[in-house]
């Protein structure tokens, strides 16, 4: 993997602090607190963001390459606002991504310039969305305090190297060598612990609090940090192997208390929560990353629950019984209540049954009246592509491609679109433009200068297109070359 890699992994190591307090009258509670986060000046030596924006987009590209990736627009939509709401408190700018690893262990990390990664097993081992925000609040800390550059800094890139080893350990694990991957980060916790772990737990201590000050700005509860704590405490105990989180951030019973003194200290929250709204998030969560069984998500829905409905269809659909897929979500429609997944599993079910009609009468009018919904559009789009219709395709995914270009199912989208519109004369440009964009951004970036040197290729009586080819492999081949 080119370039320095950090990831600030789920270590919330607590450290007792006093928070100031301010009376005021206009708030609910009885007092609130002051939160002082550090700034973090220039004079320290640290890479400048243009830098972190390098680093973070080489590694999104790997990350997708070689780790299991779940792709699921609501979902990823879902946890992205909340996400954002935690960056809102912050001075970054716009991330690089958020991305869900398709891995049942509790494990997050966080990387330079804004890219954000969860593990579904955070998410499914989670009681509630404020445990979720607890553990995105710290890695969010550690890239607002830039405990990349400021490791750089202090260790001259020996501990940038020992936290590099970890996460490409868990690279290499993923992709089938178990024992290889843990041998590099033992080895690299070695190196750690060695030298730089001092260090490293004053920047847990950091994150943790300044994640505590985010997620409470926000309205949620504090307390969920230091529950999370008890939830991978039991859950350390049921395996026989260390959580990836394990190998740098023992977790210890003081830590574990010492997070609750800081939560009790803050006023209680009172805000209310929709656990419904979790329950769907979860048990959608576990049926896309293989962690939940027919047996279980039945007797969830024979409770009569909403989410439990709603998980055993989208557990059918993935498994290709229409039937029964249709059956649970009758089920859950039953209830009259609305949600969005509701006609999105619908849509998936006619397109199965291939009835794209029936689908598109489905989503059609209420993704026009939501344009700025992604999930619900995508499928629309996926309709328009079925009823060959690609530039109504084209013309919804376009906008979401232009705000976030490292969108890889935006991209796999208007390839897909290009290929039906058969009538245009740079059908076959089209085609190989849009691949090699699904492609960089995937992690292939070899792969996807090709496609666009072959585009060239076809194009050069087109000196418009073959102008904008040639700008757009000239950039990627400079960031797959950069040196950060």
């Amino acid at each position: 993997m080119k370039g320095w890699i950090i990831a600030c992994g789920l270590g919330l190591l607590a450290s007792s602090s006093t928070f100031a307090q301010t009376t005021n009258t206009t708030n609910p509670f009885s007092y609130v607190p002051k939160f002082e986060v550090p700034e973090i000046g220039s004079g320290i030596g640290f890479l400048d963001k243009q830098r972190e924006a390098q680093i973070g987009a080489q590694v999104y590209r790997q990350v997708y390459r070689v780790m299991p990736v779940i792709q699921d627009p609501w979902l990823e939509d879902q946890l992205f606002s909340t996400f954002s709401q935690l960056l809102t408190q912050t001075q970054l700018g716009k991330p690089i991504g958020l991305l869900l690893i398709n891995d049942k262990q509790i494990n997050a990390f966080a990387v330079p310039g804004g890219l954000f990664a969860l593990n579904a097993g955070l998410i499914t081992h989670a009681r509630n969305l404020d445990e979720v925000v607890g553990v995105m609040a710290h890695e969010v800390a550690h890239v607002s305090q830039r405990h990349y550059s400021r490791s750089q800094e202090a260790f001259k890139g020996q501990g940038l190297l020992a936290l590099a080893g970890i996460v490409v350990g868990a690279l290499i694990a993923t992709q089938g060598g178990g024992d290889a991957g843990a041998a590099v980060m033992l080895g690299s916790q070695a190196a750690l612990m060695d030298k730089q772990l001092n260090y490293s737990r004053n920047q847990e201590r950091e994150a943790d609090r300044i994640g505590m000050q985010y997620m409470y700005a926000l309205g949620y509860n504090p307390q969920s940090m230091a529950d999370f704590f008890e939830v991978m405490h039991r859950e350390s105990s049921r395996v026989s192997f260390l959580p990836d989180f394990w190998l740098t951030h023992p977790l210890t019973s003081e830590r574990m208390s010492e997070a609750r003194l800081r939560a009790n200290q803050l006023p209680k929250i009172h805000k209310p929560t929709n656990q419904e709204d979790f329950d769907i998030l979860k048990l959608y969560t576990s049926v896309l990353s293989n962690q939940a069984t027919e047996q279980q998500l039945l007797s969830v829905a024979q409770q009569n629950s909403f989410a439990g409905k709603i998980a055993l269809s989208t557990y059918y659909l993935k498994s290709g019984d229409y039937v029964k897929s249709q059956q649970a979500l009758n089920d859950a429609m039953s209830q009259g209540k609305k949600h969005n997944l509701i006609p999105l599993v619908q849509t998936d079910i006619y397109l199965g049954q291939n009835r794209p009609d029936l689908a598109l009468s489905t989503i059609q009018s209420i993704a026009k009246v939501t344009p700025e919904n992604r999930a619900l559009n995508y499928k629309l789009a996926e309709v328009y592509i079925r009823l060959n219709q690609p530039l109504e395709a084209q013309n919804i995914v376009q906008k979401f491609v232009q705000k976030n270009p490292q969108d890889v199912q935006g991209w796999e989208l208007m390839q897909y679109a290009a290929n039906t519109d058969k009538s245009n004369p740079l059908h076959a440009v089209n085609v190989l433009r849009y691949r090699a964009e699904a492609q960089f951004w995937s992690g292939w970036e070899q792969e996807a200068v090709k496609s666009l040197l072959q585009a060239q290729r076809i194009s050069k009586d087109n000196k418009s297109m073959a102008a904008t080819l040639k700008k757009r492999i000239a950039e990627m081949q400079g960031d797959i070359t950069a040196k950060v």
